[in-house]
């Protein structure tokens, strides 16, 4: 997985009833746009995360 500042990571709810969430890449931690990465979801919430196989990322070129 490689993303840079400004990409949206969409990560799929795992369980029934539980939503997908965005959150917004502020920093990249790896090298190379490799994980980790610091995000902000859309509440506000900043974490630091290795996104696992349930996560998409959306490059902000595609978003325009």
């Amino acid at each position: 997985m490689q993303a840079t500042v400004g990409d949206k990571l969409l990560v799929h709810g795992r369980t029934v009833g539980q939503h997908d969430r965005v959150a917004e890449v502020v920093e990249v931690l790896g090298s190379d746009g490799d994980p980790p990465y610091r995000v902000r979801f859309d509440d506000g919430h900043e974490a630091v995360m290795a996104p696992g196989p349930d996560t998409v990322v959306r490059h902000h070129t595609e978003d325009a």
